[in-house]
């Protein structure tokens, strides 16, 4: 969440900030709110002194008597006294009551209230207005009308549509062999070059999270329809390795010794994917469960946006070495994730869909989720704590990147060449 003092002290540029994208928020009300907050506290402390110094002038009554609190002294002043504390006491609990119903009702407001887009973010209303930054390689070309990778997988037997809508419904596959096969490598291949490479230590988190977990992320309580949550118990599936991986340094302090710290996951993911047109409801490019590797990390403030470059370098790395063809896209504000202050997309060309397709969205939340989530760290020893810089991408995510290699290295035959990267993983150069 952002910080209320950003937001009192700077009405105007958040009220701008959050109309670039495309957020309508009740700023009227967060900050009147806010101001309730404030005023019933400085109540409740003003009265407790009150009651602090009445309680100390009976004590001092009771001293002079020589009695104690437990024997009637049949003074009037120390009865009138005693009275006036009892309804102080009440007083306060009344206006604490008050207190915690605005706290509640504004901590609710603060966790709609999306991320503040960095000024370097172009400004923009949809993904029309994304910013292509650069290309890498070339569109492959061919001999032969490309196939989808939905009737390539058909034919050679890798990919069963109808055995995912049969077991699941629609939105869901089944991959079979070859195709199975190949995933399987592609996910082990790209861990293996994020641990021994990039410095990344894998992690394999739990699947199912609770409702803190999700919120402190940024997927509760907003997106809460997009997810999917388990019948009877306190439980979601994740929709992304970044939430449970974010999340193991919730209500934590570390050094800054430790900072920065690189995490790589495996995990399926759950999504309600909805608004699909065209040929992206086709074949495998938007389901509701797919496998992705997805990278964390947690930065000091000061070198955030320089972890946010190394980051997707790290993503493009793969695609390069996998010789897939595909661009950098910077989001402007109306296209930023709820959560993300800027973010960079690589989307891989798929030459049989004639389409580019997302693979990987790469984000600095700055202390956005730090501060849902409590993680914090202490810039040098005694220090007071301060909350880190938490980001995260996907490296890579599947199935598109099986498409993107299955339309990529196509042959005139029907068969897929393996990428020379992924040969020993496959044990095939071929998939036929």
């Amino acid at each position: 969440m952002i910080d209320i003092k950003l937001l009192r002290e700077n009405v105007v540029e958040v009220r701008k900030s959050l109309e670039a994208k495309k957020a309508k928020i009740d700023l009227d009300r967060v900050l009147f709110l806010d101001e309730m907050r404030r005023t019933l506290a400085t109540k409740i402390d003003t009265l407790k002194a009150t009651r602090n110094s009445e309680s100390k002038r009976i004590g001092a009554l009771l001293k002079q008597k020589g009695a104690t609190a437990h024997v009637p002294v049949g003074n009037g002043e120390i009865e009138e006294l005693t009275a006036k504390v009892r309804n102080l006491g009440e007083e306060i609990k009344a206006i604490e009551d008050d207190l915690a119903e605005h706290e509640k009702a504004l901590h609710e407001l603060m966790l709609r209230i999306p991320n503040l887009p960095h000024a370097s973010v172009p400004v923009g209303h949809s993904e029309h207005d994304n910013r292509v930054l650069r290309e890498w390689g070339t569109k492959p070309e061919f001999s032969f009308a490309p196939q989808f990778h939905w009737d390539l997988g058909a034919k050679l037997g890798t990919l069963d549509l109808a055995a995912g809508a049969k077991l699941s419904g629609s939105g869901f596959y089944v991959l079979k062999g070859a195709g199975a096969r190949l995933e399987r490598a592609l996910i082990s291949w790209m861990i293996d070059v994020h641990t021994s490479e990039h410095g990344y230590t894998e992690i394999m988190p739990p699947h199912l999270v609770t409702s803190e977990v999700m919120t402190g992320t940024g997927q509760l309580p907003k997106m809460a329809e997009d997810m999917y949550q388990i019948s009877g118990d306190d439980f979601w599936l994740i929709p992304t390795a970044e939430v449970p991986v974010t999340n193991m340094h919730r209500e934590e302090i570390l050094e800054a010794s430790q900072l920065p710290i690189r995490y790589v996951a495996h995990t399926p993911c759950f999504r309600r994917e909805a608004g699909s047109y065209g040929k992206e409801v086709r074949g495998i490019t938007r389901v509701h469960q797919f496998n992705k590797v997805e990278m964390v990390q947690f930065a000091k403030p000061e070198d955030s946006y320089d972890t946010l470059e190394t980051l997707r370098g790290h993503a493009e790395t793969l695609l390069q070495k996998l010789g897939l063809h595909y661009r950098v896209v910077e989001l402007c504000t109306g296209d930023l994730s709820f959560a993300a202050a800027k973010c960079y997309d690589l989307e891989v060309w798929a030459p049989g869909m004639n389409l580019w397709l997302e693979v990987s969205s790469c984000s600095n939340f700055e202390d956005f989720q730090a501060r849902r989530a409590n993680i914090r760290y202490r810039p040098e020893k005694g220090a007071k704590p301060k909350f880190l810089h938490t980001l995260n991408g996907s490296g890579l995510a599947l199935p598109r990147c099986v498409i993107a290699v299955m339309e990529t290295y196509q042959q005139a035959d029907g068969t897929i060449r393996v990428p020379e990267v992924l040969v020993p993983y496959m044990k095939a150069e071929v998939i036929e």
